[in-house]
């Protein structure tokens, strides 16, 4: 157990004169109960309920009001919860869906009590069972694998996460957050991973934990699927979205399969909602509006880089290596940055895209794309010199912006570039760990 960066959110919620009930989003396995029973020990009084066991979904199967399913809670667990120092958690909320239409009338009924529910596969369900979600009634808080900066409280490294928080890093400190980094990359970031890789720093430990979330995901397809039939083409599509991560992807014949665009789209759709991967479109556009263009071929992203390289069968190939930015013709390195952008941006607001120019004669794709206040900010990865960079100066030299991100293996540098039509921007290049912690930087420069 081991801290979480949304526990500051999880404080600001419980705080807050407008809290109304939140809803944890993330993937399975990626911490969201232990998240809330850490966050628990700041309550007198603490409930919870797992919705898969019998005996706590029949609460919600009882046709009572909002607050008289409280009182049956409390007799039930035998805890006072008409208190402010009493907090409701409603797991896996997704299997009971008059639980989820309770949660507006938790909010009218009974607005003291804190109450925070989570669900892995909660879109897929809504959308199988039809299920009427209380908009308005309820928040949202997004959690995703460790991020680095949590893998260096994790690892206890309180010095290198402290110079890890200053803007810009230190230099002094640049060598030992790479091989950190390099360690974060290797490991990945789901929690039972990282925990028994600090405990034993076993490489061999950690495949079959690895093999048991693939496992457990794969018996999951039967919840993703809107029918019998689909059963092996999500199957397919979970075994073979980690070996086609970091780049762009066509859904026909996916995975050299014989399976069309629409059954593979429709695959993947269900997989996105249920938080194991994320599927990031293109936009043409060189100013606001950022729009995504999805009639074209998006970039994928898997769920946990980690588990990319013990699925491609490259753990081993980690150890000794001193650059990581060539492995697995260097997705690895942009896939970990996009997974670390995603995490950082998820409870922003701010959506993840990235930028391409498909002409003839002069085509162009940059890796990332994000908008923040009112800016078009180009984020581009590349362990190359700055003169390589073409795509990131073809964007530039259409847009009106005036800086731009490199993500690399070296230090924080700051430059002013001119193009070939004489503009000038500014180039900030940042080591590629900072990308879980672009948010700061992003104010420092705008």
């Amino acid at each position: 157990m081991f801290n979480r960066l949304v526990f500051d959110n999880l404080t600001s919620w419980a705080a807050s004169k407008q809290r109304k009930p939140l809803i944890i989003r993330g993937a399975r396995q990626v911490g969201k109960t232990t998240l809330v029973k850490m966050f628990s020990k700041k309550y007198d009084h603490f409930v919870h309920l797992n919705l898969e066991r019998k005996e706590d979904k029949e609460v919600f199967d009882r046709p009572l009001s909002a607050i008289e399913t409280i009182q049956a809670i409390s007799v039930l667990k035998n805890t006072p919860l008409q208190s402010n120092s009493a907090l409701l958690f409603i797991d896996e909320i997704q299997a009971s869906p008059a639980a989820i239409s309770l949660l507006r009338y938790f909010h009218e009924e009974v607005p003291s009590l804190h109450i925070i529910a989570a669900g892995s596969l909660l879109e897929s369900m809504i959308g199988k069972k039809q299920i009427s979600f209380p908009v308005g009634r309820v928040e949202y808080l997004f959690l995703y694998p460790v991020s680095f900066g949590e893998f260096l409280q994790a690892k206890k490294q309180s010095a290198a996460y402290d110079a890890y928080q200053q803007m810009p890093v230190p230099s002094y400190a640049h060598t030992s957050l790479l091989a950190l980094h390099h360690e974060y990359v290797m490991v990945g970031g789901m929690p039972e991973i990282v925990q028994s890789w600090i405990d034993q720093q076993d490489l061999l430990a950690l495949k079959p934990l690895f093999r048991n979330l693939f496992t457990s995901y794969s018996e999951d397809v039967s919840k993703y699927a809107r029918s019998n039939s689909m059963i092996d083409i999500i199957r397919h599509t979970i075994n073979t979205v980690p070996l086609e991560a970091g780049k762009r992807i066509t859904f026909q014949g996916f995975g050299h399969s014989n399976y069309r665009s629409r059954e593979i789209g429709e695959a993947l759709r269900a997989l996105e909602q249920a938080m194991l991967l994320k599927l990031i479109y293109p936009s043409t556009n060189v100013e606001l509006p950022f729009l995504p263009n999805k009639k074209k071929k998006p970039k994928l992203l898997f769920l946990d880089t980690g588990m990319i390289n013990y699925r491609a069968g490259i753990l081993d190939k980690y150890l000794g290596l001193r650059d990581i930015s060539a492995l697995y013709q260097g997705r690895i390195i942009e896939h970990i940055v996009g997974q670390e952008l995603l995490c950082a941006l998820a409870n922003e607001d701010i959506p993840l895209r990235f930028w391409a120019r498909e002409k003839k004669q002069s085509q162009a794709e940059l890796d990332f794309c994000i908008c923040y206040k009112g800016h078009l900010v180009p984020i581009e990865t590349k362990s190359g010199s700055e003169g390589k960079l073409r795509s990131l100066h073809q964007f530039m030299m259409l847009s009106n912006e005036t800086h731009a991100l490199r993500l690399y293996a070296g230090t924080y540098e700051k430059h002013l570039v001119t193009l070939p039509n004489g503009k000038t921007f500014t180039l900030i290049n940042l080591p590629y760990y900072c990308a879980g912690n672009i948010l700061p930087y992003l104010e420092m420069i705008f």
